[in-house]
């Protein structure tokens, strides 16, 4: 539940919301997303955490954190780590729970109402002490992938909790399919 005076905040954990969205299969269109929030209260901040690959020339994600800072998210990255694990995998850590969980804590005094974007176990102890300020909580994940992208306690703990499948008509787009190369490239390679 929304009232329409109140100041609200997003708060996105990035790789978690990704997860769930394409578990359900389809894509967040962070604009449409935006809009919707912004027609439920008013959006004071909308803040989206995620880890960046610092070693990689191209990131993948590196073309969605440039249009986000460009329309009017607030962008909270930190470099990833890379590691290989005891069976010689080459792994990617770059957890941003705590600058996310900071961010909260700081802004709490000036919000009515966070909406946050993840389904991770660890947050719950972030929502209680949010409510416990007057903080109202709205946690948006999903239920209905297998495994649920939820976690139980953290659902539990919500004000409310809002079925992220069930917002795929108003902030979703189709997944994008894999880019052919165009066939003069194509052709390009066939020569050599």
């Amino acid at each position: 539940m929304f009232y329409r005076d109140e100041r609200l905040a997003l708060f996105i954990d990035g790789s978690n919301l990704y997860a769930a969205a394409k578990a359900l299969g389809f894509d967040i269109d962070y604009k449409l997303l935006r809009q919707e929030f912004m027609r439920r209260g008013k959006l004071l901040r909308a803040f989206y955490y995620t880890a960046l690959l610092e070693n990689d020339d191209y990131s993948p994600i590196r073309p969605l954190v440039d249009w986000l800072n460009y329309n009017g998210f607030t962008m909270v990255t930190k470099p990833a780590k890379e590691y290989t694990d005891s069976q010689g995998r080459r792994k990617v850590k770059g957890n941003m729970d705590i600058e996310l969980t900071v961010d909260a804590m700081e802004l709490a005094p000036h919000v009515d109402h966070i909406v946050l974007f993840s389904g991770d176990g660890d947050f719950r102890p972030l929502v209680e002490s949010l409510q416990r300020q007057g903080v109202r909580v709205s946690v948006v994940s999903t239920i209905r992938s297998q495994p649920p992208m939820i976690a139980d306690e953290l659902r539990r703990q919500a004000d409310n909790f809002i079925e992220l499948d069930e917002l795929r008509e108003v902030i979703g787009r189709p997944p994008r399919e894999p880019r052919e190369e165009p066939a003069s490239a194509q052709m390009a390679d066939e020569r050599d």
